[in-house]
């Protein structure tokens, strides 16, 4: 079983792109919605939640670990994996991947919460790979609790959008990495604010894909054939009515959330 936990409802956007590519796969997801954001949190909490949240899923059956939250992955992603002998996988290296791949002239922007921002783990990821590169990285923190309360085609949200990309389109940059798993439920509105022809890189896709290739050469998990993705289960530590709209909206479906 694959296990997902996000600081919120965005890992959701994670949990669909894996279920797309790989429905014979069990899915377990946590979002820890009751402490969302984990942007503006210490170090040290954001560590503890990300280890409360894997013990929780590993508990309950999973044997693989998606860090679904950039800020965790940022930030705790080395300590569990000190923690638990289990693969661990963040979301930050498949989007520093196919950012690479994409940009055609090495300038990339960043938007994320202010610790993954603070932590600097993309610039250090794409500039070991590219040190001729480029990257210009912008804290957005309204952004997450816009999200987790449905606003995302809200006046309000265009116009705080338009505000936090305003730098990057100055910089013309031609990749836009989407550094929070909330995000790609606001592409778009992202697009047209900062380009049509920049191109938006969405790290639930990526971590999605990566995956893909990581268990074709690996034997921790095995597909179940008859598996119904129907019968993911998905955890939360809150539910509001915004969270049951968001997670209908990610899959399409209604999602039976189950508070812990």
């Amino acid at each position: 079983m694959i296990g997902i936990f996000d600081s919120g409802i965005g890992g959701m956007t994670v949990a669909r792109a894996v279920e797309q590519l790989l429905p014979n796969y069990p899915l377990l997801y946590l979002g820890d919605i009751a402490r969302t954001p984990y942007g503006c949190k210490s170090a040290r909490t954001i560590i503890e939640y990300s280890i409360n949240n894997t013990r929780f899923l590993l508990e309950n059956g999973a044997k693989l670990i998606i860090i679904a939250c950039n800020t965790a992955s940022s930030v705790a992603t080395d300590r569990l994996r000190q923690e638990f002998n289990v693969p661990i996988i963040e979301v930050i290296s498949p989007a520093v991947e196919q950012a690479i791949v994409c940009s055609q002239k090495g300038r990339i922007g960043i938007i994320g919460t202010r610790a993954t921002i603070r932590s600097g783990v993309y610039e250090t990821k794409i500039l070991a790979q590219q040190p001729e590169y480029m990257v210009f990285s912008t804290a957005c923190p309204l952004l997450v609790p816009l999200v987790e309360e449905g606003w995302i085609a809200k006046r309000e949200t265009k116009m705080i959008l338009r505000r936090y990309l305003h730098s990057l389109k100055e910089r013309q940059i031609d990749t836009l990495v989407l550094g929070c798993t909330h995000y790609p439920l606001l592409k778009h509105l992202i697009q047209p604010r900062i380009g049509r022809k920049v191109t938006l890189i969405d790290s639930s896709v990526a971590v999605a894909e990566y995956l893909q290739n990581y268990l074709a050469g690996q034997t921790v998990l095995t597909p179940d054939g008859s598996h119904d993705p129907t019968r993911n289960r998905y955890f939360v530590t809150d539910i509001t009515e915004s969270t049951q709209f968001i997670a209908a909206k990610i899959f399409h479906r209604p999602i039976d959330l189950q508070p812990i």
